[in-house]
């Protein structure tokens, strides 16, 4: 990303001014005016320059004082998965926390067939004031806009740079509470199940790494390469169970509870016994951990806290004292259920 281009996201920075273009030009504020506005009256070979000026320069309008001289829409636009159950409740409670400080949300569905560069796209069209958005494309040219116009909050994932608000879980926390609790139970050969998809998948293999290593762990340490869904679990699951030998893990840790409850069904199917034979921990504490017939140990993401905190950097970067970009980590907590137990005797 061009961080010098992002709107009071650059410490020590602004973005280039009308007059700055009427400067560099030595042409009258109010000609560049009506060429930006597209209003009539400049000459084609004006409108050619000055507008040749602006790109060069990397004018953006200003959108604070263009909403000032509209009405608001007091609105915000939010991009999820709606298969991700983390972003699905964060919806519902961001909707009624956003309505309580008088703004509406508009979602934006983002899947396979509609990138980052449609969903917001489409959310800038209906004039919202602010984006928020899980794990967006940072390369989409319609984010790059955004991001010169609106405050952008980003979620989920670790924001490229410094210059973006970055809401996003204590990954390395989470799971150094998991590798603790584990190796309270007698666990050593401790497998993660991950280390796919986007940066939150390589972060959260890394935050595991980082955890067995500080429990004395690293001769034990092994990433089962995998994605987040059911299954990419279930591949998981079947190839700990192809590998029957004396060393295999003791304990899997998904990451996701979604991973988590693939590997749950196929070890239920071949007979295999959790947690007597292997323990399973996933990462969320979705309501599919708390369902009775998984009941899935789970790393939780606190849902609430990552909705103020979101909602609290919109309102702010829409005030008067907009301040600068921040980057805050939520708190997890372990939720223990009964998929995990001491490491079995061999």
């Amino acid at each position: 990303m061009d961080e010098t281009r992002s709107e009071v996201r650059t410490a020590g920075s602004r973005l280039p001014t009308m007059r700055d273009v009427a400067e560099h030009l030595g042409v009258s504020r109010q000609l560049v005016s009506l060429v930006l506005r597209g209003a009539p009256g400049p000459s084609q070979e004006s409108r050619t320059r000055i507008l040749q000026a602006a790109q060069d320069l990397g004018y953006r309008p200003n959108a604070s004082a263009r909403l000032l001289r509209q009405r608001r829409t007091n609105s915000i636009g939010l991009m999820i998965e709606m298969r991700n159950p983390f972003e699905v409740r964060f919806t519902e409670r961001f909707v009624s926390a956003a309505a309580e400080q008088g703004f509406s949300v508009v979602v934006g569905v983002h899947t396979a067939e509609r990138s980052t560069d449609v969903v917001v796209s489409e959310l800038i069209a209906q004039r919202v004031e602010a984006v928020v958005a899980f794990n967006p494309d940072p390369h989409a040219p319609a984010l790059q806009d955004a991001l010169a116009r609106v405050p952008v909050v980003w979620l989920g994932e670790k924001a490229p740079g410094s210059a973006i608000d970055n809401v996003r879980v204590d990954e390395a926390g989470g799971l150094r509470q998991v590798v603790r609790r584990l190796v309270e139970l007698g666990h050593e050969r401790i497998a993660y199940v991950g280390g796919e998809g986007g940066t939150v998948g390589v972060d959260r293999a890394e935050a595991y790494r980082d955890a067995m290593s500080a429990a004395g762990l690293d001769a034990f340490t092994s990433v089962i390469a995998s994605g987040f869904g059911e299954e990419d679990g279930a591949a998981a699951a079947r190839a700990w169970v192809a590998d029957d030998c004396a060393d295999r893990p003791t304990a899997l840790v998904a990451c996701s509870d979604s991973n988590a409850v693939g590997i749950l069904a196929v070890l239920a199917h071949e007979g295999v016994a959790v947690p007597q034979s292997v323990s399973v921990v996933g990462f969320d504490d979705s309501y599919v951990a708390a369902l009775s017939y998984n009941a899935l140990t789970s790393v939780r993401q606190d849902v609430e806290v990552t909705v103020d905190v979101a909602l609290r950097i919109v309102v702010e970067r829409l005030s008067d004292e907009p301040g600068s970009p921040s980057e805050v980590l939520t708190r997890t907590v372990l939720t223990e259920r009964a998929s995990t137990g001491p490491a079995p005797t061999r």
